[in-house]
């Protein structure tokens, strides 16, 4: 395959998944299934979650509990050695892009949904939940999906668990 058409494939590729993750894309019509929300304005954040990726391919948390409408600033911090990401989406979006990853290993994210982080760094993600339901997020930089890197977010209708045990609040607003 030339590099010409490789560069197509990857530029569709990120073009489907970025238009998947904000449920509607140029024609105005809704993708299947519920959107997973959209990037949120830091002024509306109502707290602070963080999370740390770890060298064995975890997230801590790998659940958190969010309510619908809720604008959540993720603080991601890699505690690791080697490169991480966090990538929200459905569990079918996710395993489509880890395979897409799988054979363009370094290929570049730069959609809204998604956030790399160098060894040692942080970075942030604000995200405005705008349905309630099973929100998947994962590493998918290769290998690092197929070893377990990959959690939930529950976006529930009512008002978010107060006493959540399994997520660190750095901070609330």
């Amino acid at each position: 395959m030339s590099l010409k058409s490789l560069s197509l494939l990857l530029f569709i590729s990120i073009a489907s998944f970025a238009a998947q993750a904000s449920g509607k894309h140029g024609g105005g019509h809704a993708h299947d299934g519920p959107s997973i929300g959209e990037p949120g304005l830091a002024a509306k954040v109502s707290r602070t979650v963080t999370i740390d990726m770890q060298d064995n391919m975890r997230f801590v948390p790998a659940t958190l509990r969010v309510k619908k409408g809720e604008t959540i600033r993720l603080l991601v911090r890699n505690t690791g050695a080697v490169p991480h990401e966090l990538v929200l989406g459905t569990i079918k979006d996710l395993q489509a892009h880890a395979k897409a990853m799988q054979k363009f290993p370094d290929m570049e994210h730069e959609e809204p949904n998604m956030l790399a982080v160098a060894p040692g760094a942080q970075g942030e993600l604000v995200w405005h939940f705008t349905n309630a339901m099973t929100l998947d997020f994962a590493c998918l930089r290769p290998g690092h999906y197929e070893a377990g890197m990959k959690g939930k977010i529950e976006v529930a209708k009512g008002k978010a668990p107060v006493n959540n045990k399994d997520q660190h609040d750095a901070h609330k607003h």
